[in-house]
């Protein structure tokens, strides 16, 4: 496992942390989030896997739309959204956790379109 394309900014208050990590075969896990003050302001974790020559989202956590929540999605290109109901720093933590330890049966979910 690798880390790729790491990179860390700081403006005065707001911290911004951002890497690709390499998880498998043709799957990598992507890190995005804002801190400030130690509270995360806005995150993304998204597990990627490559299939017909792209890379697709497969599993997403993030905080658009101003509530912590997880998106899956379909080869068909359906999608489903689950609220979390956690506060950013919990599903931050929570999302990063469940793709390190689940994200060969989410691959596999995928690849088989369930």
């Amino acid at each position: 496992m690798r880390k790729r394309g790491s990179r860390r900014r700081q403006s005065r208050a707001t911290q911004i942390t951002e890497y690709v990590w390499a998880l498998g075969e043709n799957a990598r896990k992507r890190h995005y989030h804002e801190t400030e003050r130690g509270e995360v302001l806005a995150f993304t974790v998204q597990l990627e896997i490559f299939v017909n020559g792209q890379w697709r989202p497969a599993v997403r956590y993030d905080s658009a739309h101003g509530f912590a929540h997880r998106d899956r999605y379909f080869l068909d290109g359906r999608s489903t959204k689950t609220d979390l109901r956690l506060d950013f720093n919990e599903a931050l933590t929570f999302a990063d956790e469940d793709i390190k330890e689940n994200w060969e049966d989410y691959r596999d979910r995928f690849l088989r379109g369930e």
